[in-house]
């Protein structure tokens, strides 16, 4: 018998259901599902998204839900905050992530550059359990921001 999750371990639970060829229906613990599917080249129908697809966009998921929180908490006008991920995959199998780029466009009016460096800095290296799960496995992972500022109406 497992044992019990101290208030520490957060166990989290998915369903993942074979519908043919290489196309999977997926159910998370909190009841949200999606499609996840592989290349025409692989058996593949194209109809959903690649699963190394899902983990990088959960990876800039959670580092932007890391930024905008910290961003909040430090009282900064945030507006809206865009992450663009790019990523480079190994030749051969397993194809891992060898590199990921993080891209954070951060508007608002009047944010201070300090402080929106300091929420990605804090997100990369004490928050974000995606981005830091991959680090620990060998993926680099570089961090960038911009910041646009808007009219503040």
């Amino acid at each position: 018998m497992a044992a019990k999750p101290t208030k520490r371990q957060k166990t989290l639970n998915a369903e993942i259901t074979w519908k043919g060829g290489v196309k999977f229906e997926s159910e998370t613990g909190s009841g949200h599902t999606l499609t996840t599917d592989g290349p025409e080249a692989s058996g593949g129908e194209n109809a959903g998204a690649r699963p190394m697809e899902l983990v990088l966009i959960g990876t800039g998921g959670c580092a932007s839900y890391d930024v905008v929180t910290i961003l909040k908490k430090m009282k900064q006008p945030v507006e809206g905050c865009v992450c663009k991920l790019s990523a480079e995959r190994a030749d051969e199998p397993p194809k891992v992530f060898t590199r990921i780029g993080m891209h954070f466009v951060v508007t608002g009016h009047g944010l201070s550059e300090k402080k929106v460096q300091r929420a990605v800095h804090l997100s990369a290296d004490k928050y974000c359990s995606a981005s830091i799960m991959l680090k620990r496995g060998g993926v680099d992972i570089q961090h960038s921001f911009e910041i646009v500022e808007t009219s503040g109406d």
